[in-house]
């Protein structure tokens, strides 16, 4: 069995004592994520065009507010945490395309690209919208597929951090994600 990364040990400790109750932990937390954090919003906005107003700084500093208000959540691990991150950002980012497609008053949809290396759709761009919508259609057939997806897309988790966050091993998780990369890309084709 491969020994974990000592920096990865850390996070879950941190997460734990925050979990806890120990506030502090929080404030030694935030320099072990921050760098991650901000490459995982790099790679989503790269492809935007030079007057779009949501940077990669910006998309950080929300998602983790957001992550400091879950007060509830009992974190587990560093996978745990990261997944729910990529819920934040996905959020984030629907919310931001929203916000952007009403100021333009019914002009067509905005344009976001994403990682393409994990799009459902194929590579080029892809409309933030539209692959939230087909994301949450795919959630009414199979939640456990677009967990998946969520949190290789918009998480950057490895298929071994997304097969520990939804408790599956390794080979399932490849399987199920090979088919909800097809019935997204179908649905986004449409």
């Amino acid at each position: 069995m491969p020994r974990k990364d000592p920096a990865t040990a850390r996070i879950t400790q941190l997460l734990v004592a925050w979990s806890g109750g120990r506030r502090e932990a929080l404030d030694d937390l935030l320099p072990l994520v921050y760098d991650e954090l901000r490459r995982l919003a790099a790679r989503y906005l790269r492809h935007e065009p030079l007057d779009h107003t949501l940077q990669p700084t910006a998309l950080v500093h929300e998602a983790y507010m957001r992550l400091v208000d879950q007060r509830r959540v009992r974190w587990r691990n560093r996978a745990h945490f990261y997944g729910v991150a990529a819920q934040m950002m996905r959020r984030i980012l629907v919310d931001h395309a929203r916000a952007h497609k009403a100021e333009k008053r019914g002009a067509g949809w905005e344009r976001v690209p994403l990682i393409e290396d994990e799009m459902p759709g194929g590579t080029g761009a892809v409309d933030v919208l539209a692959l939230d919508e087909a994301l949450e259609r795919l959630a009414a057939l199979d939640p456990q597929q677009e967990r998946i997806v969520e949190l290789r897309y918009f998480g950057g988790l490895t298929i071994d951090e997304v097969a520990e966050v939804v408790g599956l091993s390794a080979a399932p998780v490849v399987r199920e994600r090979t088919i909800a990369k097809s019935w997204s890309r179908t649905e986004l084709t449409e």
